[in-house]
């Protein structure tokens, strides 16, 4: 296969991988509502950085479109016009989608580096999709997978227009998630579909079984944990920023079953890790596997005991989006049994 077309299938992963990233910053900031409409940022392409650029002012010219706070609301200007020596109601209309009214010039830029970074991986996954139409006569799975990526990032941004509109719904955010992870399969499939190299990785029926079940713990534990950091979520809007110590006073039951599944996630994953190794079946990506969760567990560990170090929130979300995508790969290749290499 084409070497520019797998390392452009990589820079896609990668920069899907930043807008995880960037979600996760958004979260741990509280920065999800920065921009209360979408796709534009208060009616802007480039947001607004000073609390006046949202506000009516006389004399001031509007463009079609541009959003400003005005006695507690947002208001849509109609049609592009000069504003007079008072506010003119006819001039705006009410914004319907929320009503949420408050400007953070640091939210507004963190929520738009977000986006920014989710309109770049669309890009890229763009030109992945036209450059494996070459394919279909070879392998017509790679330019299918490679189409079903970008109307992933369709939905998705659709999705996260959904989250803005919804004021954080919780259950929005969580499926938010999960759809990344879609689309980091998605890519991690065309990766593996346009690798040419023998690996001389033994197949093993139990590894491949494991390999599932550990992927489908993962994919549970992260669910677990989206609901989790909305319960976090809610305290700070109790207790605040700054009080980081009540941030799990008192926490729901799935917190503490998202706790103590880690034990199951964790002795799966060293089992694969012995047999693996013991067989020499070829599956290096397993150590990467054992390295996240042990960062995990001491993320985890951090948050629990030591209130919330700073970034452990994002590290520990990333960290797990991260370990999904290795264990998926190891699938891939755990599925793929290699002639005169099994074993019993």
């Amino acid at each position: 296969m084409d070497i520019t077309f797998r390392k452009i299938a990589k820079i896609s992963l990668v920069l899907v991988y930043l807008v995880i990233v960037a979600g996760a910053v958004v979260r741990m900031t509280g920065s999800g509502m920065g921009c209360p409409d979408w796709p534009k940022c208060f009616g802007y392409y480039i947001p607004p950085t000073e609390v006046p650029e949202i506000q009516w002012q006389a004399n001031r010219p509007f463009e079609k479109g541009q959003v400003i706070i005005w006695k507690e609301t947002l208001q849509v200007s109609k049609e592009t016009f000069t504003t007079a020596d008072s506010f003119n109601a006819e001039n705006w209309e009410m914004y319907t989608k929320h009503d949420y009214a408050e400007f953070n010039p640091w939210h507004t830029w963190i929520e738009y580096i977000n986006r920014l970074f989710g309109a770049l991986a669309g890009l890229a996954t763009l030109i992945l999709a036209i450059l494996s139409i070459k394919y279909w006569k070879k392998k017509k799975r790679i330019p299918i997978l490679s189409w079903l990526v970008v109307i992933g990032m369709v939905f998705q941004a659709w999705l996260g227009a959904t989250v803005v509109y919804s004021v954080l719904e919780p259950a929005k955010i969580t499926i938010h998630m999960l759809m990344a992870l879609v689309i980091v399969a998605m890519l991690l499939y065309v990766i593996y579909l346009a690798n040419n190299e023998n690996k001389r990785i033994k197949y093993d029926k139990t590894v491949l079984n494991f390999s599932v079940m550990a992927l489908a713990l993962t994919l549970i534990q992260i669910a677990m944990g989206t609901q989790v950091r909305q319960f976090v979520d809610e305290q700070i809007d109790i207790f605040g920023y700054d009080a980081k110590s009540l941030w799990l006073q008192n926490p729901e039951v799935l917190f503490y079953v998202h706790r103590s599944f880690s034990i199951i996630v964790l002795l799966v994953n060293f089992y694969l890790v012995y047999r693996i190794t013991r067989l020499n079946l070829g599956h290096f990506k397993i150590y990467w596997v054992l390295f996240l969760l042990v960062v995990e567990v001491i993320t985890g560990i951090a948050m629990n005991y030591l209130d919330f170090p700073f970034a452990s929130q994002p590290l520990h979300l990333v960290l797990a989006s991260i370990l999904f995508g290795v264990q998926f790969y190891i699938l891939l290749d755990a599925l793929k049994p290699r002639k005169n290499t099994k074993t019993s």
